[in-house]
């Protein structure tokens, strides 16, 4: 069985991380390298009197970092597929169906627990911008994941409201305590760019976890139907 769990997972994940990175690339890629113009103060926005334009000259497509960010992105999608078509496992054993269409619902309900969740509050963020200690914000996310995905299992797999009450307070209960913030506001990036970048990575995420769960959903199904048909032969 886990040889078949493993297969699906890689199949998904290399397949989702590639489209996950290509989209990166095209699309927020240039927001980042934009503000690290701003960060390195080679431009200035604020308290600058000449106008600075929108559109500026960025680098262009540079195999050696380019390519291992693709191949980077690809590890971290196969790692969710794997946790992603376990999940999926243990759901078909209680019945519930699995394919390429409900992995479109798992995809979604990925986005929802790693990227919505902890983003409602903590949202991505563009260099240069103010940010509280990082190892409190990485707990803070990772406390965050974890409870929207019970929270999020629960709703999805519970029948009543012994189930569904325990999962709203799960979602909730981070953003009430509150996500870590910075002490002061301050940063040389543009607003419109923090915003458009924010708005892209959401973006992005959606479409690459909708495409994993979707790709999980099949190569588990086709993975299991050869597994049965291999032990009948």
């Amino acid at each position: 069985m886990f040889s078949r769990l493993l297969t699906s997972a890689l199949f998904a994940g290399a397949a989702a991380g590639l489209c996950a990175a290509l989209l990166q690339l095209f699309f927020v890629q240039p927001i980042l390298l934009h503000a690290e113009l701003y960060e390195t103060g080679t431009l200035v926005h604020f308290g600058s009197e000449s106008v600075v334009s929108a559109h500026q000259a960025l680098p262009g497509f540079e195999p050696m970092r380019d390519g291992l960010s693709i191949f980077f992105t690809m590890l971290v999608y196969s790692g969710y597929a794997l946790l992603t078509v376990g999940a999926m496992e243990l759901a078909a054993q209680r019945g519930h169906t699995i394919d390429g269409r409900t992995g479109l619902l798992w995809g979604f309900a990925g986005f929802l627990a790693f990227h919505f969740a902890p983003g409602f509050s903590l949202a991505p963020e563009v260099p240069g911008v103010a940010a509280a200690d990082v190892q409190i914000r990485q707990l803070w996310w990772l406390a965050t994941v974890v409870t929207a995905i019970f929270g999020i299992g629960l709703i999805a797999f519970g029948t009543t409201w012994k189930a569904w009450a325990p999962a709203v307070v799960l979602l909730l209960a981070p953003h009430v305590i509150g996500a870590p913030q910075p002490e002061v506001y301050t940063g040389p990036v543009p607003t419109e760019l923090g915003a458009e970048f924010a708005a892209r990575a959401f973006g992005v995420g959606l479409a690459a976890w909708v495409m994993l769960g979707s790709f999980a959903g099949f190569f588990w199904k086709r993975e299991t139907e050869r597994a049965h048909s291999l032990a009948n032969a």
